[in-house]
């Protein structure tokens, strides 16, 4: 990211693209998805080294520039990365009564007779950008949502 930032390039890594143009910081996930941070630069943390700063929307709930590191940067791919397997699952169980999805859970009004492990089986399918993911579902039924 510092490179892509720094020499208004691209850099990649692990399937993510960094990419620095137009005033803006682009972060293309395996999936495809872009991740957009406005005005990217590189500043000064209070520490003394290197951090990369960026505008938007700050604990006042004005328009700021804001200081971020590396580990936060990478919960956001995960998170998002993360959010993009969910939505593949939500696709694959088109012919499910899917009524809301909390975080990492889908929750599927269904008939008593649909399997369960069906539904798991299809939720772990691994979209092609993903290939090689290790990944797993399980779930349970009840009569009303409720935390597992």
């Amino acid at each position: 990211m510092k490179k892509a930032i720094k020499q208004k390039t691209t850099a990649v890594t692990h399937g993510v693209h960094f990419s620095c143009r137009s005033g803006m910081l682009f972060i293309t996930l395996p999936s495809g998805r872009v991740l957009s941070y406005v005005k990217p630069r590189m500043g000064e943390n209070k520490f003394g080294g290197e951090s990369v700063t960026y505008e938007g929307v700050g604990g006042t709930k004005k328009w700021e520039r804001l200081e971020s590191y590396g580990p936060k940067f990478v919960e956001n791919i995960v998170q998002a990365t993360s959010r993009d397997i969910l939505m593949y699952a939500m696709k694959t169980l088109r012919c499910c009564r899917i009524v809301a999805h909390v975080h990492d859970e889908i929750i599927i009004e269904a008939d008593p007779c649909m399997s369960l492990e069906a539904v798991c089986e299809q939720m772990a399918r691994v979209p092609k950008w993903a290939e090689g993911l290790l990944l797993r579902a399980d779930g349970y039924t009840c009569d009303f949502y409720k935390k597992d």
